[in-house]
């Protein structure tokens, strides 16, 4: 027998459906159009967002892939809570238990070079956090420059390889962070693989490296775009260059 669709909390469906709506007048789209992209009735959409009836995962997860945001919070202060049986990530992840990847949880600031100023760096916030209905580690990003471009998904963490690998999937389009497990003092370092936008509507596949590096760990965080003139610049730009100098990623030349 089947199991029955979780039903989200009255708290969490409020927060939801609140999202929604802002998504929608900011989009400009009807109720219709998103219910068809989401694969759901009208009806249901309807009394999800009246109050009428309680969010389910798999109706939020529906409406996430179809408006390409993050609708369930994840916390900005991550608390790790003991482990109990069945926190086991799927397989597909690596099947990790959650006290196995405990140190991975956290608030980052995620440096990479910035894609339109070849001297600036970019810095934003990434929150790792285990995902109690996934049962699995989830990511997502915030205080980003550019905003539409945030990113949020899963966190695969394999025996085989050694590397935590953070991938959001879009209606299939694939983003792709693969860096080294935390050093002893919690940084990651890897490579990020994406879209760079270009004019209009053009994409362009791009590679660059990546560090997270904790919070508690930065005195003051930078987030934006960082010049040199910053205080942080030197530090962050000396964390990028100890990813492609270790190295922790290899970039190669064609």
């Amino acid at each position: 027998m089947s199991t029955p669709d979780k039903q989200l909390s009255a708290e969490q469906s409020r927060q939801i459906a609140e999202t929604i709506r802002e998504e929608i007048a900011r989009r400009r789209i009807s109720r219709q159009t998103l219910a068809e992209q989401a694969k759901l009735s009208l009806s249901t959409l309807e009394k999800v967002l009246g109050g009428r009836r309680p969010f389910t995962l798999a109706t939020t997860v529906r409406l996430e892939q179809a408006l390409g945001v993050p609708l369930r919070k994840l916390p900005d202060v991550v608390t790790i809570k003991p482990p109990v049986n069945g926190e086991v990530a799927p397989d597909s992840l690596g099947s990790y238990a959650r006290r196995a990847v405990a140190r991975i949880e956290g608030t980052y600031v995620t440096v990479r070079p910035s894609f339109g100023d070849k001297d600036a760096i970019y810095a934003y916030r990434t929150v790792i956090a285990w995902d109690e209905a996934a049962s699995s580690l989830g990511f997502r990003e915030s205080e980003r420059q550019d905003s539409d471009y945030t990113q949020f998904g899963e966190v695969a963490v394999p025996n085989e390889s050694g590397f935590v690998y953070l991938v959001t999937n879009r209606h299939g389009q694939h983003r792709v962070i693969t860096v080294s497990r935390p050093r002893n003092s919690g940084e990651m370092y890897g490579i990020i693989t994406t879209l760079l936008a270009g004019r209009g509507a053009v994409l362009t596949p791009i590679a660059a490296p990546i560090a997270f590096l904790p919070f508690k760990n930065i005195a003051n965080p930078s987030l934006g775009r960082i010049s040199s003139e910053d205080a942080n610049y030197k530090v962050y730009r000396e964390h990028l260059r100890r990813t492609v100098d270790e190295p922790f990623a290899i970039l190669l030349q064609g």
